[in-house]
């Protein structure tokens, strides 16, 4: 994939994009000092380096793709992570995502459905500076061992909301989600109370690739 260089130019050009995603309503200054310091272009084939800090999203195989750096943002910012938290990401997909929950703080435990990506991402994430634990599996299923969360982000669009991820999130807790099952998905906050109660808010439309079920059983 790259031999993770940095130069000044694409530190410029993160600077840039971050002043964008500004305008796009990204204004949390932990979420935008994470974007600005997380390389994107590492997780991206070397073909698509010159767009790298462009709001697009890309391909990186077994039919994936990174979100929009806003769709990251705005996840993100969603999700108000506080440092020393537990996050559950399901879907690693590049590790992109993944590396901006690590620079906003959270202890990360990341699950991905595609062998291929897992299988890299494991590899890439700590070659580029970044620990987190990685396991491939059904996003739909959580991580009922290391649970319960104080976060959990969804990055692909799912049909409906998992149960056993509600179950897995801690009182007082966030869970941001896409949630539909056409081309468009609505990206719901669920907040759970400390009594256990779940209040869900609504963000509008996205567009992700879907939540992936295991299906061997």
């Amino acid at each position: 994939m790259n031999d993770y260089t940095d130069h000044l130019k694409d530190q410029g050009r993160r600077r840039q994009l971050c002043i964008q995603l500004k305008e796009k309503g990204i204004i949390d200054p932990l979420v935008l000092k994470a974007i600005e310091k997380v390389p994107r272009h590492w997780f991206l084939d070397s073909v698509f380096y010159d767009k790298a800090y462009t709001d697009m999203a890309f391909k990186i195989g077994a039919g994936q793709t990174i979100s929009h750096p806003s769709t990251v943002g705005f996840q993100s910012q969603l999700l108000m992570v506080e440092k020393g938290e537990k996050v559950l990401e399901i879907g690693t997909g590049s590790g992109y995502q993944t590396a901006i929950l690590c620079e906003l703080g959270a202890k990360v435990f990341s699950v991905e459905r595609q062998k291929a990506l897992y299988d890299r991402t494991r590899i890439a994430l700590p070659a580029m500076g970044y620990q987190a634990k990685l396991f491939y599996g059904d996003g739909y299923q959580g991580l009922p061992t290391f649970a319960p969360f104080n976060k959990i982000i969804v990055t692909a669009g799912a049909p409906f909301i998992p149960p056993a991820l509600v179950e897995q999130l801690k009182p007082g807790g966030i869970m941001v989600i896409p949630v539909g099952e056409g081309e468009k998905q609505e990206m719901l906050s669920l907040v759970k109370d400390p009594f256990g109660k779940v209040e869900t808010y609504k963000y509008g439309d996205f567009k992700f690739v879907p939540l992936l079920e295991e299906k061997s059983h």
